[in-house]
């Protein structure tokens, strides 16, 4: 019988060509800053997080071996107003792939980006 403890994230990491043009577009569009390590051969810039609340820490990574792609997993970010965010996209550079959408009441909005 399959194991029926919960399985949540614990770490994320968005592979980047350009990390200098991926860190400006991050704080911009979070209004945060992010905190750029080397570990290794790995260029990472970390997001601030609280391991109190609820969610998973992450990175923007740049290393040979990673290749950034629309086709990978997608990393959602949590939002106080998806409004917030949207309105700073394009200002920092980026689409809006799909706007503002429902998806359940309690739930709240997601966009993509």
């Amino acid at each position: 019988m399959a194991n029926k403890k919960p399985i949540t994230v614990g770490w994320f990491e968005i592979p980047t060509a350009d990390m200098e043009r991926a860190i400006r577009f991050y704080e911009t569009v979070f209004d945060c800053k992010l905190d750029r390590n080397a570990m290794g051969n790995f260029d990472m810039a970390w997001f601030a997080w609280d391991e109190e609340m609820k969610g998973a820490g992450g990175s923007l990574v740049h290393h040979e071996t990673y290749t950034p792609s629309q086709d990978g997993t997608l990393v959602y970010f949590s939002s106080e107003d998806t409004d917030t965010e949207l309105n700073r996209v394009e200002e920092a550079g980026g689409k809006i792939l799909q706007k503002k959408t429902e998806i359940t009441p309690d739930i709240g909005y997601m966009a993509l980006f």
